[in-house]
């Protein structure tokens, strides 16, 4: 028996999405405005919640909820590793570090961990389905942007487990129908993922003051 979470996440964050796509730091990526050291700096504060989130994911692997939508070929920190690789070198953490909106959201991933861990689903479900829906998208923006060299510096948006990304889509959306909750659940998760959208509209509205300085500067 489904639990229509598939579409009641669709439906109930589109509006969320919507806003996303509508703050100006987003825009200008979309538009192929992009400072180079604005966007590794997006790129190393990914980094931050997605090792928090894949860690917590992970240790919660045999969750009821989790267990279903456990899909580990959709990680993403060890592509930002070769990200940050590429960029900074051999000692490239030691050049980043999260800004104040990116703190709060791994404070969110933190207290879902200690308190209600199948909203960990809404987190996962807002990040992976965004990213691998529009990765190809921004990955060739910031190719052409900053003048890279293949896949050098946007390892983020390369899913190389799932050759087929609609096909996984697919399978994704199936199982989110058969996770084990009942109607509150669900409709927490989907509040908790409308939450997830804004923790991170907040990372990118931050890059954007960052964002409007550089482009100060240029001319």
């Amino acid at each position: 028996m489904s639990n229509n979470l598939a579409i009641k996440l669709r439906s109930g964050t589109r509006q969320a999405y919507r806003d996303a796509e509508n703050i100006g730091f987003m825009k200008c990526l979309i538009q192929g405005v992009v400072d180079r050291e604005c966007f590794i700096k997006f790129l190393s504060n990914l980094y931050f919640v997605y090792s928090e989130l894949e860690t917590v994911i992970d240790k919660n692997q045999q969750h009821p909820v989790i267990t279903v939508m456990y899909f580990p070929e959709l990680n993403r920190q060890a592509s930002l590793e070769k990200d940050m690789m590429f960029y900074y070198g051999n000692l490239w953490p030691h050049f980043i570090s999260p800004l104040t909106a990116t703190q709060n959201y791994i404070a969110r991933i933190y207290e879902i961990n200690d308190h209600e861990r199948a909203l960990l689903l809404g987190h996962a479900y807002t990040r992976y389905m965004g990213d691998i829906s529009a990765g190809q998208m921004l990955q060739k923006i910031a190719q052409s942007a900053l003048k890279l060299s293949g896949y050098e510096g946007t390892s983020f948006y390369n899913f190389e487990q799932i050759p087929n990304k609609q096909e996984f889509k697919n399978r994704y959306h199936q199982a989110l129908d058969t996770v084990p909750i009942d109607d509150i659940t669900s409709d927490t998760i989907v509040a908790e993922a409308n939450n997830a959208f804004y923790l991170n509209m907040e990372i990118i509205k931050e890059l954007e003051s960052i964002l409007i300085q550089a482009l100060g500067r240029a001319t």
